[in-house]
C-alpha cells in the first residue's frame, strides 16, 4: 500500500489539529502524497497553508481544485465537474490546464464508474481517483462503489487512488494510492 494521505482543513480544525500534528501523522505512516482541500477559506489562507505545508512536507504537495496555486506545490485534483468547468471536451479541458500549470505538475481526476474511467484513459494524467469506497463526513453525497471499486480500477490506464472512506488495512489488487483522510489517519 502506498499512501496518500487527505489533509482536509475543515476536519482539521474540527478535530483541533494542526498542520505540524497532521504532517507528523502522515510521516509515522510512511506517507508520500499530501493533497490539501480547503473549501471555505479564501485563496490568501490557503496559498498559507501551502507555504506553511511545503516547509513541512518533503514529498509530493497536491492542491484540490485549486489549479491557480499549483506552483506552490506539485500538482493538482480536480474532480468531473472542475474538468468540465475548463471545457466541454475533457480532452481540451485537460490541454488547457496544462498550459495554465505547466507540463511538469502532477494531475489527478476524480472518477466514480466505467463511463468516467474510460474518459480517463484518453487523458494525459497522472492517476485517478477511484470512489468512494465507503461514505464518509465530507462528501454525503458521493456513490459508495464498495467492494465493486477494485474491479473497476483494473479497467485504469493510469495508477488509482482508493478514494472516500479508505482505511489503512483495506487491501486491494489493482488500486496503486490508499487515499486516507484528515479523520482517518
Amino acid at each position: 500500500m502506498q499512501l496518500y494521505a487527505l489533509c482536509d482543513r475543515d476536519v482539521l480544525r474540527s478535530r483541533d489539529i494542526s498542520l505540524e500534528q497532521f504532517i507528523q501523522k502522515v510521516k509515522s505512516f510512511n506517507g508520500e502524497i499530501v493533497q490539501y482541500r480547503n473549501k471555505h477559506d479564501d485563496i490568501a489562507t490557503i496559498k498559507n497553508d501551502l507555504i506553511a505545508l511545503r516547509q513541512l512536507w518533503d514529498g509530493f504537495l497536491i492542491i484540490n481544485d485549486h489549479y491557480e496555486l499549483v506552483p506552490y506545490c506539485d500538482g493538482v485534483h480536480i474532480g468531473q465537474d472542475d474538468l468540465y468547468s475548463i471545457d466541454s471536451d475533457p480532452s481540451r479541458a485537460l490541454q488547457i490546464l496544462k498550459l495554465d500549470i505547466g507540463n511538469d505538475k502532477i494531475i489527478g481526476l476524480s472518477t466514480h464508474n466505467t463511463d468516467e474511467i474510460a474518459i480517463a484513459n484518453t487523458l494525459d494524467l497522472n492517476y485517478i481517483g477511484l470512489g468512494a469506497f465507503r461514505s464518509t463526513s465530507t462528501k454525503k453525497e458521493a456513490a459508495v462503489l464498495g467492494e465493486s471499486l477494485d474491479a473497476l480500477a483494473k479497467y485504469s490506464a493510469h495508477p488509482v487512488a482508493a478514494i472516500g472512506g479508505v482505511k489503512t488495512d483495506d487491501v486491494f489488487k489493482y488500486v496503486t494510492y490508499h487515499v486516507i483522510g484528515s479523520g482517518l489517519l
